[in-house]
């Protein structure tokens, strides 16, 4: 629902080109799917563009005679060898999509190649597949803007808002064949910033003395790198996704943002602050059960009432995403809980997607034993209660004999004695292949995070999707981070950061930092006490001061933070979420569209 303090939208069409639209490929998708209902708030005539793969079409898209204009344009371009589906997009707000079939031209990629090289300096002579079909997919998208502005889109108010440099190269064709359009370009990331910090360097402390053509060069991304840069000089409105977005693309690309447009999410999609809380009882009591089976047959000197669960997601890049940090940080924690004889424990959970060879069998073996015992139990649990419920209310002690017959406590005893394990707890869930070489699992062994009967800080590496039916918890991702009392997301390179936003709106208090674009829009709003989202500075700072940052707020957290304390911060995490709801953030997207068209002539 709109607003009254939300801007008038000013253009007509707004048609939004990305290659992951219908095709989830990361998080843009997330970003245009999320936001297309709010979309539809503001322009009558809103339409999506995306590749056309029939495997992912026929769980996404659903085809559509399209009206009698447009599909004059499309049966033009099926001459061309360009095939266009019409339709809806299954997603919420039903938005209507274009998927463009491109393999009919990809014939003529040179020739496209040659033609970005002499307009625009894009340089793809050494360029492979992945380079080229969004080339070629880009030009079939900008030829089907050019037959739509000149039929019936002709005398209208038109902005194309295209994302990434995949959708860029067609917004390039336009800025030459199609002058009627008004364009908006959206870098979620830049291409050569996201591999110099993916080798493990520090872009944001060698942003300013950096040669960007000479560095794109050297790491072998000048093709994108030349088409964003391109892009960004060229488009009528320029904007990315964050602060810390912006000041790369200013000092990367060339070109301040005209707009910031700050990634957003669908808040009704997430639960109240009330059933937050109900969730972590639940999920929690699962965690608690799965700690039951994968440590207790090793050793059970810890209290799971006394454990705090933590956890961390997201792709599995070591640096980029902070687990280097995160790692060294809990090392530090490891050894003085230790030192403090503390009887707070803290296990983490590593839940990041890896190659890997299925289920340990031994975890495997450990949970059905775990149940097998749960369900003996559980036949005679009735007995049970009967039994002490009437030893109580004729006043007389219940006695273990009372009601623990000798057959029950035999099958018992058996059966814990299968359930019992020599040795240290596994660190992985899974078999991971080549261990050895694993950054993660290597960096844990460094700080003497193996799981020994005496560590204080327990780890879980468990690289799988978390779907729900991965045959250990069998919790889907939400409900198992709502079972964590905190997430943590210290990430070095993070133009903008889902994570930490989701677990904030599942009330999970959560730490990010201040390279990730959410760290920066968030920290204006965090309140001294209780924040619910910590804010650890990494921006030029060095590597061992944010590691203590990071400790310090670990530390503070476990053993300083009352129950109360605790609990103040998941409602304040659920509150900052609500900043980022699209209902808040959809007028950066409107007002970057009405500046396009600033200087349209006849403009009402």
């Amino acid at each position: 629902m709109r607003t009254d303090d939300q801007p008038q939208a000013l253009a007509e069409v707004v048609i939004e080109l990305s290659w992951e639209v219908c095709n989830k490929v990361g998080g843009i998708y997330t970003v245009i799917q999320s936001k297309a209902p709010f979309m539809r708030q503001f322009y009558d005539e809103y339409f999506t563009v995306g590749p056309y793969f029939k495997d992912r079409a026929d769980y996404e898209f659903e085809e559509e005679v399209p009206p009698e204009e447009i599909a004059a344009v499309l049966e033009r371009l099926k001459d061309e060898g360009i095939t266009c589906y019409y339709g809806m997009w299954r997603i919420k707000g039903e938005p209507k999509a274009i998927l463009v079939d491109y393999r009919g031209i990809s014939h003529r990629k040179d020739e496209f190649k040659a033609w970005f090289w002499e307009h625009y300096k894009v340089d793809s002579l050494k360029s492979g597949w992945d380079f080229e079909e969004p080339v070629v997919w880009s030009w079939a998208c900008a030829r089907l803007l050019q037959e739509l502005m000149s039929g019936p889109w002709l005398d209208k108010k038109v902005v194309s808002h295209h994302h990434e440099w995949m959708a860029g190269l067609s917004l390039l064709y336009a800025k030459q064949y199609i002058p009627g359009i008004r364009t908006v370009f959206t870098t979620h990331a830049t291409m050569l910033g996201r591999s110099v910090a993916g080798h493990g360097e520090d872009l944001y402390g060698m942003l300013d003395e950096l040669n960007p053509d000479e560095k794109a060069q050297a790491i072998g991304v000048h093709d994108k790198f030349s088409v964003e840069k391109a892009c960004a000089q060229a488009v009528d409105v320029f904007t990315t996704v964050s602060e810390i977005t912006g000041m790369e693309a200013e000092r990367l690309l060339g070109r301040k943002p005209e707009v910031l447009v700050f990634n957003g999410f669908d808040l009704d999609r997430f639960p109240t602050i009330e059933e937050t809380s109900l969730k972590h009882t639940t999920s929690k009591e699962l965690l608690h059960e799965f700690q039951t089976y994968f440590f207790f047959p090793y050793y059970h000197n810890f209290s799971l009432e006394k454990n705090t669960m933590m956890c961390i997601s997201g792709r599995y890049e070591f640096g980029n995403k902070g687990m280097d940090v995160f790692v060294d940080a809990l090392g530090r924690l490891n050894e003085e809980l230790k030192k403090q004889r503390s009887e707070k424990t803290v296990t983490v959970f590593f839940w990041v997607l890896r190659l890997n060879a299925g289920v340990r069998h031994d975890v495997l073996e450990n949970k059905g034993y775990y149940r097998h015992i749960k369900n003996y139990v559980r036949q005679h649990s009735e007995k049970i209660l009967n039994e002490v419920t009437r030893d109580f209310i004729i006043e007389e002690n219940p006695a273990q004999d009372a009601f623990y017959t000798k057959e029950f406590l035999f099958e018992m005893k058996k059966d814990v004695l299968h359930f019992k394990r020599k040795g240290n707890p596994p660190v992985s869930t899974h078999n991971v292949p080549d261990d050895a070489d694993d950054p993660l699992l290597q960096r844990l062994v460094e700080v003497g995070l193996d799981n020994k009967n005496d560590d204080k800080v327990k780890v879980v590496v468990y690289p799988c999707f978390l779907d729900g039916n991965d045959a250990i918890t069998d919790l889907p991702y939400y409900e198992a981070l709502a079972g964590t009392h905190l997430a943590i997301f210290p990430s070095a390179y993070e133009p903008w950061g889902y994570t930490p936003l989701e677990a904030a709106a599942m009330g999970v208090p959560t730490i990010t930092t201040d390279l990730a674009g959410f760290g920066r829009f968030i920290k204006p709003n965090l309140s001294e006490e209780q924040p619910g989202v910590f804010v650890i500075d990494r921006f030029k700072k060095p590597y061992l001061d944010v590691v203590q940052g990071l400790y310090d707020a670990l530390y503070h957290f476990v053993m300083e933070l009352s129950h109360e304390e605790r609990v103040q911060n998941k409602i304040h995490a659920k509150e900052l979420s609500r900043l980022a709801d699209w209902q808040e953030l959809i007028k950066h997207y409107v007002e970057a569209h009405n500046m396009a068209l600033e200087d349209m002539p006849n403009l009402q």
